[in-house]
């Protein structure tokens, strides 16, 4: 007999499921967050102030996802109207050494991270007399090492509570599933304790399917996805060289191997959203002979977020939806109206590639690439689709 295929069991993933993810922007005071946020958001908030804690409520603003596939969407059916693809994005106040046991705004800081499902880290990578540092001196490695720290105790604390409040149940003792069910969590509790007190983050343990039920309720802070954005001067960023770069890229190697690194010129940034036109920008670029890194900044978070879209088409509509990647068509459908999921029949689907390689429609159909998938079907990223569902019931 031939051998059995090797099932790869898919990792599920930490965190909220769901399609309405928000990311926040994170790190010391003064390292450049409120400015990048004005930047990226398109959005002024009034003049960053050169003194720690300037944000103190995160402020909160939707960004467009770039995406190549729903411009040439747009471009072919030239709808009425155009819905792209959006990232919620929180700028959250500085952090401060002793943040995890309330120095500076301390725990109202960890509160609001605690809310969002992933980090832009901006690490600052720059020098400038008038701006001033926290710590007193640019040191990136120690400002990298002081976050990872405060985050780490702040989760060590919430598991110890997590972990006293099981042994409080599991101490009745007895037989039952309910009592097993327990015992298991403590196991879990206690794994994530040993791997956070050894200096591990938990988004980089190695977790099974029932151990991540326990963690996401959790809403550790070391679980989140990190996305690192090197805050360099205008200068370095174009001409790609920075004294402090090597170290951080060495500390993140070390300990956040996998984790993506953009380099970013938050200064230059902010300069281009200050230009009138999307002209202006692209000469502003093309002089100085760089990419704006904001496109690839959104990218990457919702890759380390594992977020996909599907579209919706027509002359009256173009619209890009997201979903978790791994999603089944029935709950793809409820993204679009609750009513869809409960009541889905099937999905008529096709994927952007067949589309934009075959030209049109009529030649997708032709070349029978057009497919009618039930509630298994895994929505792929970059798919059409036309959902068939019954009627709600009243």
């Amino acid at each position: 007999m031939p051998p059995k295929k090797a099932v790869k069991e898919e990792k599920i993933l930490l965190g909220r499921p769901g399609n309405n993810l928000k990311s926040g922007i994170v790190g010391l005071a003064n390292v450049g967050k409120s400015t990048l946020f004005q930047a990226i958001t398109k959005c002024s908030l009034g003049n960053p102030a050169n003194f720690p804690f300037a944000t103190i409520d995160p402020e909160e603003s939707r960004v467009i996802v770039p995406d190549e596939r729903f411009d040439w969407l747009c471009e072919k059916y030239q709808p009425k109207s155009r819905v792209p693809a959006h990232l919620t994005i929180y700028d959250i106040a500085g952090l401060t050494r002793g943040a995890s046991t309330g120095a500076g705004l301390g725990n109202a800081f960890l509160s609001h991270i605690r809310a969002v499902d992933a980090i832009f880290q901006v690490v600052r990578c720059f020098d400038d007399a008038e701006i001033i540092h926290i710590e007193g001196d640019v040191d990136p490695v120690r400002d990298l090492t002081i976050i990872s720290e405060e985050l780490r105790i702040k989760d060590i604390e919430f598991t110890e509570k997590a972990l006293e409040n099981l042994k409080k149940q599991t101490r009745r003792g007895g037989q039952s599933l309910e009592m097993k069910k327990l015992r298991e969590e403590e196991a879990t509790v206690e794994k994530i304790l040993a791997l956070l007190k050894d200096g591990g983050d938990v988004r980089k343990g190695d977790w099974t399917a029932k151990e991540v039920e326990v963690i996401n309720p959790l809403f550790l802070l070391t679980a989140k996805p990190v996305v690192y954005l090197v805050n360099l001067s205008e200068k370095d960023y174009v001409r790609k060289k920075n004294k402090y770069l090597p170290k951080v890229m060495e500390w993140i190697k070390q300990n956040a191997a996998g984790d993506p690194i953009l380099p970013i010129s938050v200064s230059l940034e902010e300069r281009l959203s200050r230009l009138e036109t999307e002209e202006e920008v692209q000469k502003e670029l093309k002089e100085l002979g760089v990419d704006s890194a904001l496109p690839k900044a959104i990218t990457a978070m919702r890759k380390v977020l594992n977020l996909g879209s599907f579209f919706t088409t027509g002359p009256d509509e173009v619209r890009q939806w997201t979903i978790r990647n791994g999603t089944k068509a029935p709950q793809a459908a409820g993204v679009i109206h609750g009513d869809f999921e409960k009541t889905f029949i099937q999905v008529i689907v096709y994927n952007y590639s067949v589309l934009k390689e075959l030209g049109d429609e009529a030649e997708v159909k032709a070349k029978g690439k057009v497919l009618t998938k039930g509630k298994d079907y895994v929505v792929e990223d970059g798919d059409i689709i036309l959902v068939k569902a019954g009627a709600a019931k009243s």
